[in-house]
């Protein structure tokens, strides 16, 4: 699929929420180092996760709009082998079979607009960048996740929560390798910064400047909308590149968030009208989901004031 032809460019399209905390909190289930792809060990899980897939289709067929599907594949990158206890071509299977469910499950919703990302995560902490690869290295490393994820079909590539620049160029220049669109998806701190300090204005400009404006656009994911809405600048064309967000639940702190023992779900309805305020002002942002604390009910009220 060519990146002119991702249709999430052209009208709105939703996501799904917070997989993880939604399966770990609401679900009750395991998952080993936060990694989602442990659900396709067990047929049990498998179906918890299909059935949460289908809650969103049904919710995009209900709202008659477009669905990216995100893979499963957050934490399944060749580093997390060894934790999980999987041998690399182990996980090389787990990462094809979260694309074959998706591509099962649009197969079952053809009157969805459906498009099916692979997601990449970092390759350390998703709050904390830890040490920062060179670019080089970062597209060597995402280079192996992104090619199983491109054979296995997916339509385009997700880094979400990228913590830094030069590991999100990596990951740009990995798909653009392979052919694939890509989006790339920063996370902030309560400042609207990068973990690294960098601004959002200088992360998206220095990729662009690194992949010759490769990515189809640009998402912010893992923080609350009070976290970043007074650094997005109307007249900048940096905030032009942003096309979709996926926001934190909860206004706390990544190292506060870090330390919670229970979910804070936050104020759904409060959080749906911080998202209707931004699309007024961007309109270009037209992917809308929801990231950590979030579930279907979040999603459904964002869905519902952007679309009012």
């Amino acid at each position: 699929m060519a990146i002119s032809s991702l249709p999430q460019l052209d009208r709105f399209f939703l996501t799904d929420a917070g997989l993880e905390t939604d399966i770990l909190f609401n679900k009750g289930i395991d998952l080993p180092y936060f990694s989602s792809v442990t659900l396709f060990t067990s047929d049990a899980s498998l179906d918890v996760l299909a059935a949460y897939y289908r809650d969103f289709l049904d919710l995009a067929r209900r709202m008659r709009t477009g669905l990216i599907l995100e893979s499963a594949t957050w934490r399944a990158s060749p580093d997390w082998a060894e934790p999980l206890g999987l041998s690399f071509a182990e996980l090389d299977a787990l990462n094809d079979a979260a694309i074959g469910l998706l591509r099962g499950l649009r197969a079952d919703y053809a009157d969805v607009p459906v498009v099916i990302s692979g997601c990449i995560g970092p390759r350390g902490d998703g709050y904390d960048p830890g040490r920062v690869m060179a670019a080089a290295e970062a597209e060597a490393y995402h280079a192996h996740q992104a090619g199983v994820l491109a054979a296995a079909g997916v339509d385009m590539l997700a880094a979400i929560t990228m913590t830094n620049i030069p590991e999100a160029v990596g990951v740009a220049k990995a798909g653009q390798a392979l052919g694939l669109p890509v989006a790339i998806s920063f996370t902030v701190e309560t400042d609207g910064r990068l973990p690294t300090g960098d601004t959002l204005g200088d992360a998206i400009s220095a990729v662009d400047a690194a992949t010759g404006d490769y990515p189809a656009y640009y998402m912010i994911n893992c923080a609350h909308p009070a976290h970043f809405d007074t650094v997005l600048d109307a007249e900048a064309a940096w905030t032009a590149r942003i096309g979709g967000v996926r926001a934190n639940a909860s206004r706390l702190s990544h190292a506060e968030l870090d330390m919670m023992t229970e979910l804070d779900i936050g104020d759904p309805a409060d959080l749906a009208a911080r998202h209707r305020a931004l699309i007024e002002r961007f309109p270009q942002i037209r992917v809308v989901g929801g990231c950590c604390g979030t579930d279907l009910r979040h999603v459904a009220a964002i869905a519902e004031a952007c679309l009012a």
